[in-house]
């Protein structure tokens, strides 16, 4: 049974690999930050979901009564062993493989920061007909701006080891919630 979690955390590093390779290289252009946000917002936390649950199915279906604190550990595992392994492999090929991609996701990151600030701006210039506002908006808009300058994003990097120290934190308040749940659910399915 011991086994079997780790298998399928291993199953879960390799799906998720798979995935990032993937993206890698048939998705790397003008689109590649974009494209790379929506996979981990929509793709991979399905891919985990599939991996929790038949980690609790493949014990559930032979029948074996489990409490909370056993579908906890069943879910939580699997996703902690797939999800360490993942962000260590991207940190690696990110910061010592191809320093080139890193540059480019960087680079996408920031032009879509820009994007987005733009966009509010011409979004909020619309509606205004007060001339001290529209002042106020536009001192706003310069200093974000300035934010931009090249002195500025010089040493920016989304994508240190601090930065994935981050991204792994989030990564694990969602295995939390998302193994709590599974516990809550299987646990009273099962034991009743």
């Amino acid at each position: 049974m011991i086994k079997n979690v780790y298998g399928v955390g291993f199953a879960l590093y390799g799906a998720t690999m798979l995935i990032f390779f993937g993206m890698y290289f048939f998705g790397m252009n003008t689109e590649y930050f974009s494209n790379s946000l929506l996979i981990n917002a929509f793709l991979l936390p399905v891919v985990f979901v599939a991996g929790a649950y038949f980690s609790v199915y493949s014990v559930k279906k032979k029948g074996i009564p489990m409490g909370f604190q056993e579908v906890f550990g069943r879910t939580f595992k699997p996703m902690f062993v797939g999800g360490i392994l993942s962000v260590i492999t991207m940190f690696l090929f990110l910061n010592f493989v191809d320093t080139d991609a890193k540059d480019l996701l960087n680079y996408q990151y920031i032009e879509r920061q820009k994007t987005e600030l733009n966009n509010e701006y011409e979004k909020a210039k619309i509606g205004m007909k007060d001339v001290e506002q529209k002042k106020e908006l536009e001192k706003n808009y310069q200093n974000r701006l300035q934010s931009f300058s090249p002195e500025m994003i010089k040493g920016k990097d989304m994508f240190s080891f601090r930065q994935f120290t981050y991204y792994f934190g989030a990564i694990m308040a969602f295995y939390v919630i998302l193994s709590v749940f599974f516990a809550s659910f299987f646990r009273s399915s099962i034991e009743n």
